[in-house]
């Protein structure tokens, strides 16, 4: 037993050393003015400097990139989350095969290849004569991130007592004042949790924007990325741009986490 433990052990901390090192690496390497990752020219934080004061090459694009980014997965998080909590309460209350079958098509976009969504949403958007842009790449950043809200949802609808959306329209609720005052309070877990999801993914794309952002110059900082790793390096303020992006979502997600936790203490 103790030596199927200490190997249980092993496995995770191996696991979390191979996800986190390219992290890792990529904070010390910040600390360099080095074009390339792996070589090392001296501790400096000019990096940081010209990121936040605007010295940098191609500082406007950069920084266009970012808002582009930012932008784009907020809004596709937002209409995400409303439109996964609408489907996820449709869904619960369905039974049997159709139940089966509208998970089965909930499922579909996550395990689809995003190459074949993009070229799929790519080819829809001509067909309809949509002109890319914004708003071609925000409708299929929402048509992806979508399936991952409703399976956050989904669990806290199943946690919670089917009798108490019948209770407050017995007691003089109208179903918007039901479903606003009773049922997102207890779906908001769930809700803030397909959110942050939404959002990191949104943030991650790379295929779906690179097939729906046209020829109008969007860029997102996953393609502006592959843009200029393809002029033969990448721009050293990506790496603490990188940095300060992660630090800030690991923030997030340990507030959110203490929160949770607090509030099962005080339940229980």
């Amino acid at each position: 037993m103790k030596t199927k433990k200490a190997l249980s052990r092993a496995y995770i901390w191996l696991l979390l050393i191979v996800l986190y090192a390219p992290i890792f690496f990529i904070v010390v390497f910040s600390f360099t003015e080095a074009k390339s990752l792996g070589n090392w020219t001296g501790f400096s934080t000019q990096v940081y400097a010209n990121l936040f004061n605007g010295s940098m090459n191609n500082a406007s694009g950069l920084l266009s990139a970012l808002k582009n980014t930012l932008l784009i997965a907020l809004v596709a998080s937002i209409f995400a989350t409303m439109l996964g909590t609408t489907a996820a309460i449709g869904i619960h209350h369905l039974h049997g095969r159709k139940k089966q079958s509208m998970m089965f098509l909930n499922n579909i976009p996550m395990i689809n290849p995003d190459i074949i969504t993009g070229v799929s949403l790519f080819l829809l958007f001509v067909f309809l004569g949509i002109s890319q842009g914004y708003l071609t790449v925000i409708l299929a950043h929402i048509t992806f991130c979508t399936p991952y809200v409703v399976l956050n949802v989904l669990p806290r609808l199943r946690q919670m007592n089917p009798n108490i959306y019948e209770a407050a329209i017995d007691l003089g609720a109208t179903p918007q004042q039901a479903l606003r005052k009773v049922m997102i309070p207890l779906l908001r877990p769930g809700m803030i949790s397909g959110f942050i999801l939404s959002f990191t993914m949104s943030l991650d794309d790379f295929a779906v924007t690179f097939f729906t952002r046209g020829t109008i110059g969007l860029d997102t900082l996953s393609t502006y990325i592959y843009a200029d790793a393809r002029k033969g390096g990448l721009t050293p303020e990506l790496k603490p741009l990188m940095s300060i992006l992660f630090l800030v979502i690991l923030v997030v997600l340990l507030v959110i986490n203490i929160r949770q936790s607090k509030q099962q203490t005080v339940k229980q």
